[in-house]
Order: structure tokens, then C-alpha cells, then sequence
């Protein structure tokens, strides 16, 4: 058989074979056999993809800013799918965003940067920039100065497009004129506020109230509960660190001394001739003329570089500051603006450059050279360093053996308690919707009534509450939902059939009411029939500023406004429900509209700003919206 299946291979079938096999593999690559290729990503926007991490890092955020804003969080709204894929719309418009601004060579330079860091009011001290906290701040929040620009940096240009459109929008006279006339516009109707009619039938039968309470259970269900032990580590509670020595921050300063370098930096602005993505020979050759004709233009004596720059260049990020691109560090641009930027001299203006922008004459203003930071200058930075290492070692340490601990007996919390010396807390009773403290930290709700916890009584994973805190839970009781004795709720349930009753008869009167109004019937004579009086407005505003309409019921006004506008000599009739079984029966009169002659004018000049204002929000949330119409967007929930 062997030999045979050796005489087969060696024959010229196999050499074919081996052959188309070579030629496969040869363009497609011999590990795409093997390797899978699974996608993670939550959402594509374009070709650029949103990772579970950045979602993940993002709804914290917005949840810390609801905390920060003192809102009330519901643990249930949090973990819901529309606010995790509302927090994700942000991410998908910032990306948007940051493409549309890459594709018209959006550049933020370091002057801007430096301008928008200046004045963020925590680097200040006495309303000053103070660069001795800016690097203190920076380094307790565990970021690097680079990285913190370019957080930064990124932030402006996402921002730059859409301030740039809402700059651009305009709201004239006529438009405020007719805003007036509808916004100010006022209304004369007459109404009755209708009774509620007693139910013909007010008795409720046992069974009556027996199939109420079968029908609506759920709504007599007291909620399972649990309250939980737990033991939390926090870097804030923890005992502080030494104060570390000279001698540890020299040592530190001497690990790592490439950090403090500050590397030679170049004062530069520059004109941009932008050319498209895919341009063709015939676009490059344009370009290039016209690039060469303003190279000569500012090289002209007596030239003004920087006018030159805010006629000519495409770069809409510096033309306004006269093309100034600021400091500039090796690794802040593209190559072939790097190399012949490094390659100048002080006060040159260069040839045109190419690069994936397009042609840039670049005009180097200044050189400052690269130098190491003395130990002095860094000490502040170590040291906090230092303590934050410290505080990092010291709560890693603990946590992990936390985690160790639970792991070795999860039955119970009392040996890690004892060995790591921390107190064992425990929550108030507290159900699937949260309660205090950790209890409405939704990965707590999570955990505590996860099976683990819940059926296995086992200790929890660890949980992180947030960067440096984590907590462990174990079972402390637990009630389950029970339904409610029919004997405790009959009262409720009688009330509510009754209730019923009476808002379906209320209902049944309005429409009778109505109808007859609509046939012509006279308002005052309909409302005497169920004994309700006529009450009569004049000139009511829309939104409930004026005397007539502060003494309306809210949804009474907002219908009011809803309601189309009489035919001549004949009112529009409705009725309204109220709420809570209340109806009115309504016949609007007359509609007037604002008159913009009336309106003082420092007033007119305030509406005309919040005018524009909404004009430039509508701007920019359409400039959004049709990067979205037009960019292949594509998520999955399966991943949020």
C-alpha cells in the first residue's frame, strides 16, 4: 500500500498538484490556513474601528461626569444597550470627525497648543501657568507630557471642523422676524375644566378583585433583595508612603535620564499647496507651478511670509495665524517635512517640499537647541513619581494578595480580613435596580446577584470600582421575590378598579362632549350639562411668561399651542386629557402672531445671537450627519 501510494506522488498528477498549491499559497499567504481572523471591534467607521476597550473607557467617563454632575444613576439605564450605543455615537462622530479633518490637512500647531494648555486652570497657580504643577499634575495622573499634548492636540482637531461651520453660520432680520412671529405669538381660547364622573357601579365584587390581582401579579411582587459582606482596597485609604530620600530620586533620575531630555525643537510656518489623495500628473504639475511662483514671492525682499501664508495656504488650521506651525519636535511631522525642516538654516525659506499634503514652503523663524533637564529641574516630577509608584506598589501588593486569599477559601471573607488587617462591611438590603454606597456601582449589582455569589455563596471575583480600587463581596442575605398576600393588596386593587372606572367614564365624556361641540354646539351650554364652568384666556404666550399663562395648567397650554389655527368666525375645538383622569373641553378663538416692532432692541439683538447660535449647532450637527450619510458605518451590539 505504501508503495503504491509513493509510485502515485512522484507521478506527474502530483507535480500538478504541488504545483496549483505553490501558486495558492504564494498569494495568499500559507497562515491565513491556520490563523483566524476574528473581528473585535464595536463599531467600523470607515476603515478606522472602535475597539471594546475605547467603548469601555468612554462609558466610564460618562459615568463619572453623572457622578461629578450630581445626577442619581440608575444602574439599569447604565447598562442598557441605548445608553452604551448613545456613548458609542460619540465615538463614531469623534472618528468622523478626525477623517474629515485628516482629509483637509487639518493641523493643530504648538502655538495653539500651548495656548489651550496655558489656560486650562488646573497648570495655574495665582492665574498663571505654572509649569512646576503642570508636570507634578501630570504625573499623578500617571501621563507623560507628550502624551498629554497629544491627547490634546487630538481634542482641538476633532473640535476645529465643527466650530469652523458654526463660525460660519448666519441669522438674518427676516429670520428673526419670523422666529418673533412664532415665538411670540399668543392665543385666545376658552375652556372647561370637566368633573369626573362618579362610576354608575362602585361595587367590586371578590372575584373582581381576585382577577385584578392574577392579571397584574407582577405588580404586587415585593423584588428579590440582597445585602452583601465586602472587603474593599483603595490606593486613597491605604496608609500613605515614605517621603522618598534625594538619594532614591537621584537613582531614579539616573534610570531614567532619557526622559528628561529635551530634544531640539524649530520655530516654523509653513504654506501649503494641497493636493488631492490620488492626484494626477496633471494636478502635481499645477501644484508644483504654484507652489514654485509663491516660493518666489517670499523670497522677494521685503516679503511678508505670513501674509503670504493666510492668502495662499490650504492648511485651514494655520493660514489664520499666518501659516505658524509653532515648536516642532523630530516625530511631530511626516518625514519629508522633518527632513528638509532639519536640514535648514536659521531665517531660510525653502524650495517647495512634497509630502502626502501637498507642496509646503517652509519658513524656519528660530532654533532651539536640545538639552538635558539637571536634576533639579526634574526632582519634582520623580518625586511624584515616586510616591505614585509607591502608592502603586503598595496597593497592587494588597489587592493581590487579596485576590490570592479569596481565591484559597472563597466560603468567607475572615481569613483575608484578619490577614490583611482591613474591616469587613456590609451593604443595606438592596435589589436588581442598586442601592447606596457600592451597591449602585452596576458591576457590584452584577456580581452580587450573580450566581457565584447568589447560588454558590462563594466569594466574588475581584471587582474594580476604578483605577485603584477594588472589592471583593460575599453573600450576607438574600429574600426573594415573593408576591404580596391578595388580603394585604384587596384595598389597593379596589381602588385601582374603581379608578378605571371612573377615567373610562371621564374619557367616554369627553368625546360625547366634544363631538357635540364640533357640530356647533355652544360651549357654555355643553360644560353647565355636567356642571363645569366656562373660563376664558386672552392673549396667552406659548411658554407660560405672562400672568395668563402662569395660571393655566402646564398641559393644558401645551396642547393649546398644539392645536390648529380657527377657520374665520368658526373656533377649533378639542378636548384634552390632563392626566390622572382630568379632562377639559377647549374651543381656541383666535391665533395673533408676534410682533417683531415691539421688541426692544438691545432684546432683538440678544434673540438674534441665541438665533445664530441654534442656526450654528444646526450647521454642525448636519455637517455630522452627512459624514455619516455618506462613510460605510458598521457595529455590533453583540460586542457592547
Amino acid at each position: 500500500m505504501l508503495t503504491t501510494l509513493r509510485e502515485k506522488l512522484s507521478g506527474w498528477v502530483a507535480k500538478v498538484i504541488f504545483g496549483l498549491l505553490i501558486f495558492v499559497f504564494s498569494f495568499f499567504g500559507i497562515e491565513s490556513y491556520f490563523m483566524a481572523r476574528t473581528a473585535t471591534y464595536v463599531a467600523k467607521v470607515g476603515k478606522s474601528e472602535i475597539s471594546q476597550q475605547q467603548l469601555q473607557d468612554a462609558l466610564n467617563r460618562a459615568r463619572q461626569q453623572m457622578v461629578q454632575s450630581g445626577q442619581k444613576l440608575d444602574p439599569t439605564v447604565l447598562e442598557s444597550p441605548a445608553f452604551k450605543l448613545r456613548v458609542l455615537d460619540t465615538l463614531v462622530d469623534r472618528d468622523l470627525l478626525q477623517q474629515a479633518g485628516s482629509q483637509l490637512g487639518v493641523m493643530i500647531s504648538d502655538a495653539q497648543l500651548r495656548q489651550t494648555i496655558a489656560a486650562l486652570p488646573y497648570f495655574q497657580v495665582d492665574g498663571h501657568f505654572d509649569p512646576a504643577t503642570y508636570q507634578a499634575t501630570l504625573g499623578g495622573m500617571g501621563m507623560t507630557a507628550e502624551a498629554f499634548q497629544d491627547s490634546v492636540r487630538s481634542d482641538l482637531a476633532v473640535q476645529f471642523l465643527p466650530q469652523a461651520i458654526s463660525a460660519s453660520a448666519i441669522a438674518t432680520p427676516v429670520d428673526l422676524d419670523e422666529f418673533i412671529r412664532i415665538a411670540m405669538q399668543t392665543r385666545d381660547f376658552r375652556y372647561a375644566l370637566l368633573p369626573t364622573p362618579a362610576p354608575t357601579d362602585t361595587s367590586v365584587s371578590a372575584a373582581e378583585i381576585k382577577s385584578y390581582y392574577v392579571a397584574h401579579s407582577a405588580a404586587f411582587m415585593t423584588p428579590e433583595q440582597v445585602a452583601v459582606h465586602y472587603i474593599e482596597v483603595s490606593a486613597a485609604t491605604l496608609p500613605p508612603p515614605p517621603v522618598p530620600d534625594d538619594a532614591s530620586l537621584r537613582a531614579l533620575y539616573a534610570r531614567q535620564k532619557n526622559r528628561f531630555v529635551l530634544p531640539e525643537q524649530r520655530l516654523a510656518s509653513h504654506i501649503l499647496i494641497a493636493l488631492p489623495a490620488n492626484a494626477t500628473p496633471a494636478q502635481q504639475k499645477a501644484a508644483l507651478a504654484k507652489a514654485e511662483k509663491i516660493d518666489a514671492l517670499a523670497r522677494a525682499p521685503g516679503a511678508d511670509f505670513a501674509k503670504l501664508a493666510e492668502r495662499y495656504s490650504d492648511d485651514l488650521g494655520s493660514k489664520r495665524q499666518g501659516g505658524d506651525l509653532g515648536w516642532i519636535r523630530k516625530g511631530d511631522t511626516d518625514r519629508a517635512f522633518q527632513s528638509a525642516l532639519f536640514a535648514m538654516h536659521k531665517g531660510e525659506i525653502s524650495p517647495p517640499v512634497l509630502s502626502p499634503e501637498g507642496y509646503h514652503i517652509i519658513d524656519l523663524r528660530d532654533i532651539r537647541a536640545g538639552r538635558a533637564k539637571v536634576f533639579s529641574e526634574a526632582r519634582p516630577e520623580l518625586l511624584v513619581q515616586a510616591e505614585k509608584d509607591a502608592r502603586d506598589h503598595a496597593f497592587s501588593r494588597v489587592a493581590g494578595k487579596l485576590t490570592d486569599l479569596i481565591y484559597q477559601d472563597p466560603t468567607s471573607l475572615d481569613t483575608a480580613a484578619k490577614t490583611l488587617n482591613l474591616p469587613i462591611q456590609t451593604t443595606p438590603l438592596f435589589g436588581r435596580k442598586g442601592g447606596a454606597g457600592i451597591a449602585a456601582n452596576p458591576k457590584v449589582i452584577e456580581a452580587a446577584f450573580s450566581s457565584q455569589v447568589l447560588k454558590d455563596r462563594n466569594t466574588s471575583d475581584p471587582i474594580n470600582l476604578g483605577k485603584d480600587d477594588v472589592v471583593v463581596v460575599h453573600l450576607a442575605e438574600f429574600r426573594p421575590a415573593a408576591p404580596q398576600p391578595l388580603a394585604t393588596v384587596s384595598d389597593q386593587i379596589r381602588s385601582d378598579i374603581l379608578a378605571a372606572r371612573a377615567a373610562a367614564a371621564a374619557r367616554a365624556q369627553a368625546q360625547k362632549l366634544e363631538a357635540a361641540l364640533a357640530r356647533g354646539g355652544d360651549l357654555a351650554t355643553l360644560a353647565a350639562e355636567v356642571g363645569a364652568g366656562v373660563q376664558s384666556a386672552s392673549d396667552v404666550g406659548r411658554n407660560g411668561g405672562d400672568p395668563a399663562s402662569a395660571r393655566l395648567d402646564p398641559v393644558l397650554l401645551k396642547q393649546v399651542f398644539l392645536m390648529p389655527r380657527p377657520a374665520a368666525g368658526k373656533p377649533s375645538v378639542a378636548q384634552m386629557d390632563l392626566g390622572q383622569g382630568r379632562y377639559a373641553l377647549v374651543a381656541l378663538d383666535a391665533v395673533h402672531p408676534g410682533d417683531p416692532a415691539k421688541l426692544p432692541a438691545q432684546l432683538r439683538q440678544m434673540y438674534l445671537d441665541q438665533l445664530r447660535q441654534v442656526y450654528a449647532q444646526a450647521a454642525a450637527s448636519g455637517f455630522i450627519a452627512a459624514l455619516r450619510q455618506h462613510t460605510d458605518i458598521k457595529i455590533d451590539a453583540s460586542r457592547m
